[in-house]
């Protein structure tokens, strides 16, 4: 009889066992269930996040094709309202003229706070007679009425030297230039036309910092990832020069040049799963994994929001 019971007790223990393994495949199975193609285009400033965020839930879900392309806030909203990407980056709000094509094109969407960031003002590490700038100087320097006008860093302030400025700034497709120019320059004034523009923020370093006369601006961490070859200048707003970081970005001290970044996602979110499923696992991941490329995240209750926010766009198409 005791026999008996102990063979019977092994192999309970052995269905057990080879029931818990099957288990475990199935979980294993569904983890890695989602199918499809996730597109994603826009703001080079937006990009180092999204694609630490697609890395990891590639690595969750191998059988999702993510991809982020660079176009520059404007690009990527074109395509975005011809419904040709899913997700849009941004580095600004939609504009009303973008927003229209989506509603002509029967698109909805949703912006998502995601990160912010400040607009780094850098300069060649030889420049020795920039300390600072205030907000006044930097109108004067990239405002329309300064082409042609403003040529020599003597121009701006006393002291400085009779040499050109050369300017290195984001294309006007840029939704970093965009809020540069409105908030340095005025809304709908643009900035002067006579510098290197570049959607590539790679390009804009390489031109600083290659021309000890080389000034010129873009998000902070492309300054981050390339510090060792530029030199970070602060801003006086009036109540003294203030350098960009986490805390002075996140507190809006550093203004007028701090804001939050977004992402836009459309209807495709209520309607594929595998989008869905991606923009859940980006919110819930990116406050980890913003600051790893060089962004500040948004407070805990701010994700939260925003999670709730998405959760009712999707539930509303039900």
């Amino acid at each position: 009889m005791a026999k008996f019971s102990f063979l019977n007790f092994n192999i309970m223990i052995l269905s057990l066992i080879l029931i818990g393994c099957s288990s475990n495949s199935n979980n294993s199975t569904n983890s890695a269930s989602l199918s499809g193609d996730i597109k994603i285009d826009g703001s080079s400033t937006v990009y180092p996040v999204t694609e630490a965020v697609a890395e990891e839930f590639r690595a969750v879900e191998p059988n999702v094709r993510v991809t982020v392309g660079v176009s520059g806030t404007g690009g990527g909203f074109k395509k975005f309202s011809r419904g040709e990407t899913n997700i849009s980056n941004a580095s600004r709000p939609i504009k009303d003229k973008e927003a229209q094509k989506c509603e002509e094109n029967n698109i909805s969407f949703l912006g998502l706070s995601v990160a912010y960031d400040g607009l780094a003002v850098i300069i060649n590490p030889e420049n020795d007679w920039v300390d600072y700038f205030t907000v006044e100087e930097l109108s004067a320097i990239w405002h329309p009425d300064a082409q042609n006008n403003i040529r020599y860093w003597s121009q701006i302030r006393e002291g400085w030297p009779k040499e050109e400025i050369h300017l290195f700034g984001p294309g006007t497709a840029s939704g970093t230039y965009d809020y540069f120019a409105e908030v340095i320059c005025g809304k709908k004034v643009g900035t002067r036309g006579d510098y290197t523009a570049s959607e590539d923020d790679h390009v804009l370093v390489q031109g600083v910092s290659t021309d000890k006369y080389g000034f010129g601006f873009f998000g902070l961490a492309y300054y981050e990832e390339n510090k060792e070859k530029l030199k970070l200048v602060g801003v006086d707003n009036g109540n003294g020069s203030v350098l960009p970081n986490i805390e002075t970005v996140s507190n809006g001290t550093y203004a007028p040049l701090s804001r939050p970044i977004f992402i836009y996602a459309n209807n495709s979110a209520q309607e594929r799963k595998e989008v869905r499923e991606f923009i859940s696992f980006y919110l819930k991941n990116a406050g980890k994994l913003v600051e790893d490329v060089g962004y500040i995240p948004l407070a805990e209750e701010e994700y939260k929001i925003e999670i709730k926010k998405f959760n009712d766009f999707v539930n509303n198409s039900n």
